[in-house]
Order: C-alpha cells, then structure tokens, then sequence
C-alpha cells in the first residue's frame, strides 16, 4: 500500500512534465511546417542541384 503513495505522485508528476513538454512545442511553433522534410521528398525537383 505504501508503493501507491510513491506511484501515483510520480505518475502525476510524470504526465504534468509531458504536458509541459508538449506545450513547449507548441509554443515554440515545432508544428508549423506544412512543407517539412516528410513532404519535400515527396517532390521531384531535377534543377535544385546537389545539397
């Protein structure tokens, strides 16, 4: 029984830290690529040349 007083804070803390992660993220504009890389390969662009 004492295990659930250790676990159960510590998941919340856990998820409150993943949160704030994912929140960071956001604000940060991590999302706010609709041409990323996943879709630039998709393209077939002969005149770029060598990277």
């Amino acid at each position: 029984m004492t295990i659930l007083m250790f676990l159960a804070p510590t998941s919340i803390i856990l998820g409150l830290l993943g949160l704030a992660a994912f929140w960071w993220t956001v604000k940060n504009n991590q999302y706010e690529d609709p041409q990323g890389d996943a879709a630039r390969i998709l393209n077939d662009h002969e005149d770029d040349g060598p990277l």
